[in-house]
C-alpha cells in the first residue's frame, strides 16, 4: 500500500479521536437491513437507522451521494449541509472514505431518477478502514495471494459469496436428511492414539500434558461409530472436519468437512439405496436440480444409477484381469497407461488401475465387488470371499462417496489390520494402523451394520468448481514462504 495513503487514513483517524469521537465504536442503533428497507420501503414512514460499508461517494458541493452496502444488499444515501448541518457534513467529506463502516439516520424518499434513498439527519462512523477497497475487483494473478485475500474475493465476488451460502444449504440438508431418518448426531475424538477408517497418511501432533504423540483423525469417526454401535446405538452421524496429510488437486485437500453414518441391522444394499436418496435430497435442495454440467460430463442423478463391477470394469478398460494379472503384467500396463503406481504394492497397483478406469464413467454409477485386499473394513462377501460387499459412487469420473456392510468378525478385523500393518511397516503411510482396542471391542460384539461416508467434494462437484474454490478461508502458504 503506499505510504501516502495510509499517512492521509491515519491523520483522518486522529480526527476523529481529536473530535472525541470513538472510530471504533460497539453499539449500533440498526433498525432494518438495506434489503428489509428497500423492501418495505412504502411502509415505513418514520426515521430509520441503516448500516454498511460505503462503497461510492459522490460528492456535489452542499450534497452528496453514497452507497453503503451490508449482506443484504446496497442502498443509495443522501446527505447535504442543510439535513445535517454544515460542520458535520464537513466532516464527513472530510474523513470518511469509500470502505469505512457507518450507521446513517434518515427518512427515505425516491429521487427524481426513481432510487429509493435515505435521506440522512445523522451518520455516525463504525469502522474506519485503515486500507483503501480496490475501486476494481479483478482478483489476484497469484492464487495463493487471493486465497490469502479471501475476504476480499468474498466482497467483491457475488459469485464466491453465493457458493458459501450454498454450502451452508448444503450440509443443513444432509444434516435434516439424516435426523428425519431417525439418526443421532454425535460428536467423536479429533485427536486419537491410532487412526483410522480410510487409507490415508495422518498428520501427527504432540499433547503437553500427557507428553505423547496423536494423530489428527482421517475420518469421521467411523471406529468410534462402530463402538456406539457396540454400546447399543443403532443409528448415528457425524458432520465434522477431517485432516489427511496428502497431495492437493482439485479434488483432494488436506483439511474438509465429512459427514459418516453407521446404521445396526443394515447392509450394503440398504445403505447404497438411503444414500442414492440423501444425494438426490441434497442437491435439490441446495441447487434445485437433479441435472449437472460436470467437468465435461453430463449428469442427471435423477436417472437410474447404474451398478459396475470393480474389476470387470477394470478389465474392460485396461485389459487386465486382477484376479489373474501378474504383478509384473500390471505393472507393465500402469507403464502404457502412464498411472503413477508402487510397484512393490500389489493393493495400491491394483487401485491405479481403478483410477484410470473410472475417468471415463460419467455416472451416477454405483461400484461394487471390490477386493478384500483392499477393503479392511468391509465385511467379505459369503459367495465370493475374495471380494467384499462394499459400494462407491461414481460421478463424472471421480469417487463420490462409500459405504461397506461392515466387518463385525473380530477375528477377520484383527487379521485384516495385520495385513495393513505389515505394509505400513514395508513404507506404505496410507496403510491402515492395527487397532487393538477397535478389535477389543468388537469382541464384546457388534451387530450387522452398514455405514456411509461423503465429504464436500460432493458439493464442489455439484456447484463445478474446484474443492479449493469451494472452501471459505482456503490453506495457503504464509507471505514470503
Amino acid at each position: 500500500m503506499n505510504k501516502d495513503i495510509l499517512k492521509a487514513k491515519l491523520e483522518k483517524l486522529a480526527n476523529f479521536k481529536s473530535a472525541g469521537i470513538d472510530p471504533y465504536p460497539e453499539k449500533t442503533n440498526r433498525s432494518f437491513t438495506n434489503n428489509d428497507a428497500l423492501k418495505k420501503f412504502s411502509s415505513i414512514k418514520k426515521s430509520i437507522f441503516l448500516v454498511g460499508r460505503i462503497r461510492s461517494i459522490r460528492e456535489m458541493g452542499n450534497v452528496s451521494f453514497a452507497h453503503i452496502q451490508d449482506e443484504t444488499g446496497k442502498i443509495q444515501i443522501f446527505l447535504s449541509k442543510e439535513n445535517i448541518g454544515k460542520e458535520k457534513y464537513k466532516f464527513f467529506i472530510k474523513n470518511v472514505d469509500i470502505g469505512d463502516f457507518i450507521e446513517v439516520k434518515g427518512n427515505l424518499f425516491k429521487t427524481k431518477s426513481g432510487e429509493k434513498t435515505l435521506k440522512a439527519e445523522n451518520w455516525k462512523i463504525l469502522s474506519k478502514a485503515l486500507k483503501p477497497l480496490p475501486s476494481e475487483w479483478y482478483g489476484f494473478k497469484d492464487e495463493d495471494n487471493k486465497h490469502r485475500h479471501r475476504y476480499l474475493d468474498i466482497l467483491f465476488n457475488k459469485e464466491i459469496k453465493e457458493i458459501i451460502k450454498k454450502k451452508a444449504v448444503f450440509w443443513s440438508a444432509v444434516r435434516e436428511f439424516h435426523i428425519k431418518r431417525g439418526f443421532l448426531e454425535v460428536e467423536t475424538p479429533v485427536l486419537e492414539n491410532t487412526t483410522g477408517g480410510a487409507d490415508a497418511k495422518p498428520f501427527i501432533t504432540h499433547h503437553n500434558a500427557l507428553d505423547i504423540d496423536l494423530y489428527l483423525r482421517i475420518s469421521a469417526g467411523e471406529l468410534w461409530q462402530k463402538r456406539l454401535m457396540v454400546a447399543g446405538f443403532e443409528k448415528t452421524f457425524e458432520i465434522g472436519r477431517i485432516f489427511r496429510n496428502e497431495g492437493m488437486s482439485t479434488e483432494h485437500l488436506q483439511d474438509y468437512t465429512q459427514c459418516e453414518a453407521y446404521s445396526a441391522y443394515s447392509n450394503m444394499e440398504e445403505m447404497y439405496k438411503f444414500l442414492r436418496d440423501c444425494y438426490k435430497f441434497v442437491a435439490k435442495k441446495t441447487f434445485g436440480t437433479l441435472k449437472f454440467n460436470i467437468r465435461g460430463f453430463k449428469v442427471n442423478l435423477g436417472k437410474k444409477w447404474i451398478l459396475i463391477d470393480y474389476a470387470a470394469e477394470i478389465k474392460k478398460q485396461t485389459k487386465i484381469d486382477i484376479w489373474r494379472a501378474t504383478d509384473k503384467e500390471i505393472a507393465k500396463r500402469l507403464n502404457e497407461l502412464k498411472m503413477e503406481f508402487d510397484a512393490n504394492n500389489k493393493e495400491r497397483m491394483i487401485d491405479s488401475l481403478w483410477k484410470y478406469s473410472r475417468k471415463k464413467i460419467a455416472g451416477p454409477a454405483i461400484l461394487i465387488n471390490h477386493p478384500k485386499r483392499i477393503s479392511p473394513l468391509a465385511k467379505a462377501d459369503k459367495k465370493n470371499p475374495d471380494i467384499v460387499k462394499r459400494f462407491q459412487f461414481i460421478i463424472a469420473g471421480s469417487e463420490i462417496g462409500q459405504g461397506y456392510s461392515e466387518l463385525n468378525d473380530p477375528i477377520d478385523q484383527r487379521e485384516r489390520f495385520e495385513a495393513q500393518q505389515k505394509l505400513r511397516d514395508q513404507g506404505d503411510e496410507e496403510a491402515q494402523m492395527l487397532d487393538l482396542e477397535f478389535v477389543e471391542a468388537l469382541e464384546y460384539g457388534m451387530p450387522p451394520t452398514a455405514g456411509h461416508g461423503f465429504s464436500e467434494r460432493l458439493f464442489s462437484f455439484l456447484a463445478n468448481k474446484s474443492i479449493k474454490e469451494c472452501q471459505t478461508f482456503p490453506l495457503t502458504k504464509q507471505k514470503g514462504k
